[in-house]
């Protein structure tokens, strides 16, 4: 019996979006206000969600605590208060879109969490804009 758990969490970051490769003209008619030069923030939501089999010993898919203080101390430390252009290695080289953050996200927990276990990230950049990672 396979069941999903979520946990809720939020940071706030800033980012530019931006393509060093590309002209000025171009990133603002691609980026616009997103390409702001003195960057811009947004309150992030974040659900992370993992599925599994219920562990027979414990009744739980995931320890919820274990969970929590593993997205603490790898995502919200990283990026909470951050400006993730130039405050994070993850986001030096890579833009900081919605998705690439999901995707990112992903990547760091994906490594901490069992293998046996699914990992899928919900991220609102705003309260109608999101984006889930894998699709």
């Amino acid at each position: 019996m396979r069941v999903a758990v979520f946990r809720k969490e939020h940071f706030n970051a800033a980012h530019r979006l931006h393509n060093p490769a590309w002209s000025q003209e171009q990133n603002q008619a691609v980026f616009g206000k997103c390409n702001n030069e003195y960057y811009h923030g947004h309150n992030y939501e974040l659900f992370v969600q993992v599925i599994g089999e219920i562990n027979p010993e414990t009744g739980y898919v995931i320890d919820m605590k274990v969970l929590s203080d593993l997205i603490k101390e790898n995502v919200l430390d990283k990026f909470d208060h951050r400006n993730l252009n130039l405050d994070t290695a993850e986001f030096k080289n890579l833009n900081p879109t919605a998705e690439n953050i999901a995707v990112v996200i992903w990547q760091i927990l994906r490594t901490k969490i069992n293998p046996h276990l699914d990992l899928k990230i919900k991220l609102y950049e705003t309260e109608r804009n999101f984006v889930e990672y894998p699709a």
